[in-house]
């Protein structure tokens, strides 16, 4: 990859800006600008050469300041029930995980938003690993457009397999707010990639005070990690509620401002830990008043985790609890475990090399 800077993750004013640079007048730069975001957001150009209807000296000066590059992607993988994941890495050679989960009626991709993680949640592969840094707008948008390029949906499909994204893989999302609101501005704009708010979902482990900006500010479908129904217990498998609380993650729900959405309550199911008749009814009592659903999940072990899945009946009668008290409780089905790519899996292969280096060293 090239040292230039990317216009890929740039909002309208910097394209401007990018344009007034190459020698573009004033009068031309609006009608510039809108090509060019077309080129990179509706028809998925790599290169500048490829935009015909700029001019070829242009499309040259362009190239030499600025680049389209994307990240290499390092590694693929398919799972054999269609999910795939790429290994993506960014100057500099930090590397994070993408992912593309297929159903019959939609295609959601997970995208991270940091490499690595700060918050340590125990039950989490991803959270083993440290922070090492926040990703910019153009390195989350870079991960759409490496999984468009791989599904073959530039410019248009007449069936779009990936339709839906998911802000829930490495890292968290609301603790590198700036970057993930712009790139979702970005990833929502009618002109190019043209998600609707209401086909993304961003999850969060608890930054109680950044849900209500970002309902404000996208107004996209919320998740929640919540996972426990004391403090006790979520002190300890999302240690971030020690700074916010169940309570205050909660209230934070209440205000969320696209409350005519449900928010999605996200329960991983953990043997003995938080499975429990009690367990279940305690969580239909904190979210009582909240429309909601609960995404139940089972646990998808990881090499050296320290908790089992709860088994299938234990499962069935937390949902059938929830269900009946008439909050929506769906099983989620684990996809793409034989690539590590299930929810709570992800953490990148490097990373996973270095550790097992280290423990043939020890």
């Amino acid at each position: 990859m090239t040292e230039h800077p990317s216009l890929i993750g740039c909002h309208r004013a910097a394209l401007l800006d990018a344009l007034r640079g190459a020698g573009v007048p004033e009068r031309a730069l609006r009608m510039r600008a809108a090509q060019l975001w077309h080129w990179i957001y509706h028809r998925g150009a790599a290169a500048f050469e490829a935009m015909s209807t700029l001019p070829a000296d242009l499309r040259g000066r362009l190239a030499e300041a600025w680049t389209l590059d994307r990240p290499r992607i390092s590694a693929a993988e398919a799972s054999a029930d269609g999910t795939r994941k790429w290994l993506l890495r960014y100057p500099g050679g930090h590397e994070v995980e993408t992912v593309f989960i297929p159903e019959e009626d939609r295609g959601a991709l997970c995208i991270s938003t940091q490499v690595g993680c700060s918050l340590t949640c125990s039950f989490c592969h991803t959270g083993t690993m440290p922070l090492v840094r926040n990703l910019t707008a153009a390195e989350i948008v870079a991960q759409i457009l490496v999984a468009r390029d791989a599904l073959g949906e530039w410019p248009t499909a007449k069936e779009r397999r990936l339709t839906h994204l998911v802000v829930m893989g490495m890292g968290e999302p609301l603790l590198n707010y700036e970057a993930t609101v712009g790139a979702l501005r970005i990833a929502m704009d009618g002109d190019g990639l043209a998600f609707s708010r209401r086909k993304i979902t961003l999850s969060t482990s608890g930054i109680a005070p950044r849900i209500g900006p970002l309902g404000h500010d996208l107004g996209v479908r919320l998740a929640i990690s919540l996972h426990a129904v004391r403090d006790d217990v979520r002190n300890e498998l999302v240690p971030i509620n020690r700074r916010w609380n169940i309570a205050a993650l909660l209230e934070a729900c209440r205000s969320y401002p696209k409350l005519d959405r449900p928010i999605t309550f996200e329960y991983v199911m953990l043997d003995g830990i938080n499975d429990s008749d009690a367990d279940a009814r305690e969580l239909v009592r904190l979210i009582r008043g909240i429309p909601a659903k609960v995404n139940l999940i089972p646990f998808n072990p990881w090499p050296g985790a320290p908790y089992r899945c709860s088994p299938e009946a234990r499962i069935e009668a937390f949902a059938q609890i929830v269900g009946r008290a008439g909050y929506p409780s769906p099983v989620r089905t684990p996809r793409g475990r034989d690539i590590l790519a299930a929810c709570g899996q992800l953490k990148t292969a490097s990373e996973r090399a270095k550790r097992r280096a280290g423990s043939l060293a020890a």
